[in-house]
């Protein structure tokens, strides 16, 4: 078995030409044959039994000859692979046959590879970095948002209700006399205010006491996402059973015993200065890497294959799903509501994900430009980290993410760092402001000065991280990487080996049936 010729077709394309020898296929044939014959039925025999020589005389000596190829494509396309020392773009292969007898086989990969790169200067780049502040106004805002969070509800019964309260109810909708499905609920806790029922609904509420009975009217939302109800007209039949008002702690030391670890109110403020300090600083950071990367990528020139930002589509598309399951919601529903066509769905992913790719590609060629390396104890501690991050067993990890894989997110973080390291940072200037412009009636007129807000921070070209989720990686080629699964003819393999699919394989000859 071995890589014969390659060849470049198109950008980014390359054929290569492999041959697997007679004495190598012949022997896979053999074993084939003695596999498959087991499976074979011929009158006056019984299943299996039937000769050899008969077999093949009577279906042709070429009956297992794609079972042979299904067995050496794997090794032999890795093989084949290695030596090329091409980078592939996708884990797409196509498979050509040209030849396949006794002399043996004689086939083409057609794969697209990563891009050649043109690099500017990415070295001694400028930027600036935002002035971090906390403010008082900002810590107390959380403070409160925690007191808010620690309100107990406490019973009304000398007053009607009001905005803040919370109202337990029976409700029943109906929409030209009937009920319908999905409208009706009992003890349900309604704070008042709040916005979480239909528009016009929690108004109604407010000024009734516990023990009311009303009919609420509203209109449900043209773009509402039951369609049977969009826009209709609707009554609620509603019963009042209790009414609950927000009592809020006081802020003081008790309460920072009770919502922290922290003794005194004073401590639970200073916390919460230092934690905000320490986000905004990590933000104004991530806005200078940003600023740097962005510079890097406009100045860098690249053919990027579209297979590339297909790829980098469907792991965002990935992520994406995921985040909607952690807010209750799935993809189908998803579109759904917003009624999008596949091609519009896909098409506000694409400019990003071409990001993307440019920035990976980006810190890849300067990672080989530098020659910079992950060792073998990096590797090992990035394991580890991911391991401790979803709570698996190293080994776990290992088996998920390759090595190849983690390596280079490990250099293209050297190749960040790099770059930071040269770059030339300074303070953001504040924001002039506008010069106030002189009337007749200056005196009268209200303030002409106001704060301008800094530009907004670029938005960070997103990289691939190096804590992966492991579930979300196929587990390593035995071989090579750039071997992708998806497109060789089904090897009949242990599982622990990679398996083509049948898509790519020479269509099969039929086989007898039994």
């Amino acid at each position: 078995m071995s890589l014969k010729a390659t060849e470049k077709v198109d950008t980014n394309r390359y054929a290569l030409t492999v041959e697997i020898d007679a004495q190598a296929f012949g022997a896979a044939v053999d074993k084939a044959t003695a596999r498959g014959i087991k499976n074979i039925t011929i009158p006056g025999f019984r299943k299996g039994k039937a000769p050899k020589a008969m077999i093949l005389s009577r279906y042709g000596e070429d009956l297992f000859y794609q079972d042979a190829l299904e067995d050496l494509y794997p090794d032999a396309a890795d093989a084949a692979l290695e030596e090329s020392g091409l980078e592939l773009a996708e884990r797409k292969v196509d498979f050509e046959l040209i030849s396949m007898d006794k002399n043996g086989v004689s086939f083409k990969l057609l794969v697209t590879v990563k891009p050649d790169v043109t690099l500017g200067e990415y070295k001694g780049l400028k930027a600036e970095r935002p002035v971090v502040e906390v403010t008082d106004h900002e810590v107390e805002h959380e403070l409160e948002h925690r007191q808010e969070h620690a309100a107990r509800f406490v019973p009304v019964e000398d007053r009607a209700a009001q905005n803040g309260d919370v109202a337990v109810i029976d409700y029943e909708g109906f929409t030209d006399g009937k009920a319908f499905a999905g409208g009706k609920g009992e003890g349900y806790s309604l704070e008042l205010g709040s916005g979480s029922f239909i528009p016009g609904f929690e108004e109604q509420i407010v000024g009734h006491s516990a023990g009311d009975e009303l009919d609420v009217n509203v209109i449900f939302p043209t773009e509402y996402h039951a369609e049977e109800l969009a826009g209709k007209e609707a009554v609620f039949k509603v019963k009042i059973h209790e009414l609950k008002a927000k009592e809020l702690p006081a802020l003081d030391d008790e309460f920072a015993k009770d919502v922290s670890e922290f003794d005194t109110l004073d401590e639970l403020k200073k916390d919460i200065h230092d934690k905000m300090a320490e986000s905004k600083n990590a933000q104004a950071d991530a806005q200078v890497e940003n600023a740097l990367i962005e510079q890097i990528v406009a100045g860098m020139t690249v053919d990027v294959p579209d297979c590339m930002v297909e790829e980098r589509i469907d792991e965002n598309i990935r992520d994406f799903e995921n985040r909607l399951r952690y807010q209750g919601l799935d993809l189908k529903t998803y579109r759904k509501y917003t009624g999008m066509s596949d091609e519009d769905f896909r098409g506000g992913f694409r400019e990003n994900a071409l990001k993307q790719v440019k920035v990976r590609l980006a810190l890849e060629t300067i990672a080989k430009t530098e020659k910079l390396e992950a060792t073998e104890e990096e590797l090992n501690a990035e394991y580890d980290k991911i391991a401790e991050m979803y709570g698996m067993k190293a080994e776990q990890v290992k088996a998920a993410i390759s090595a190849k894989d983690l390596t280079g997110d490990i250099v293209c973080n050297k190749a960040v760092d790099l770059i930071k390291s040269s770059a030339v940072v300074t303070d953001e200037k504040p924001a002039k402001k506008p010069a106030a412009k002189k009337t007749a009636a200056k005196k009268a007129a209200p303030k002409a000065e106001a704060e301008t807000a800094a530009e907004p921070a670029a938005e960070k070209p997103a990289k691939k991280a190096p804590a992966k989720k492991p579930a979300a990686k196929k587990p390593a080629a035995k071989k090579t990487e750039e071997a992708p699964a998806e497109e060789k003819p089904a090897a009949k393999k242990p599982a622990a080996k990679k398996a083509p699919a049948k898509k790519a394989a020479p269509k099969k000859k039929e086989e007898p049936a039994e």
